[in-house]
């Protein structure tokens, strides 16, 4: 591994948080998983999103901004590799989507003052699944509140992603196309997932398919 500090982002049911899990045991990395179990307003959100996305959002953001600068001003003589399964600015990208115009525009400018304080990851893996792939993953979990997330949503959200990216340049991001593929128990496509990890990247937005070559 030639970084310090990933993060792992992808859609809802990209499966982040077990390749984040996979790699902080091969790696022997501090792992940092979203608490988002612990959001109250989360299944709210589901139920009734106009009247909680801000209350949604805005507690998203500030318990990422506390795990984040909490684990990563330890010092760890142990592990020196972390991996998160989520990077800030997917606050400031899910807000985009959630909140009002008016509501949008006072989060962002909170969201700038929060962002300076933490480090940015060094390389950012995004997961890609289309929305069939999304859709079986988030049924075969098995959250209620999940079940009746639309395509729709989910192609806005990795739309957005891909405006953000696109956006900013200076982000070195690798987009893994993950369709179809089972990682836990393809032992070709586990180790042709590990490889990916193993490269070097240039600055801006790589391409990577498991079933093919470097793009």
């Amino acid at each position: 591994m030639y970084y310090k500090y990933i993060a792992i982002e992808g859609n809802i049911g990209a499966g982040k948080t077990t390749l984040a899990q996979l790699l902080s045991e091969v790696y022997n990395g501090r792992l940092i998983l979203e608490e988002f179990h612990e959001n109250p307003y989360l299944s709210l959100f589901y139920e009734n999103p106009e009247k909680y996305a801000l209350q949604l959002e805005t507690s998203f953001l500030l318990d990422r901004y506390k795990q984040l600068n909490t684990i990563l001003s330890e010092p760890n003589i142990f592990q020196d590799f972390v991996i998160a399964d989520y990077m800030l600015s997917k606050s400031l990208l899910f807000s985009k989507i959630n909140l009002s115009t008016s509501d949008f525009k006072l989060y962002s400018n909170f969201f700038d003052i929060i962002k300076k304080r933490l480090p940015m990851p060094e390389i950012v893996f995004y997961l890609h699944a289309d929305t069939e792939q999304l859709k079986k993953n988030i049924q075969k979990r098995g959250r209620s509140y999940e079940q009746n997330i639309n395509r729709h949503y989910l192609a806005k959200i990795e739309r957005i992603y891909f405006e953000y990216f696109k956006q900013n340049p200076q982000i070195k991001v690798v987009v893994i196309d993950v369709n179809g593929k089972d990682w836990i128990s393809d032992m070709y496509a586990y180790e042709s997932l590990l490889g990916v990890f193993e490269q070097h990247y240039k600055v801006g937005m790589n391409y990577v398919s498991l079933n093919n070559e470097f793009q």
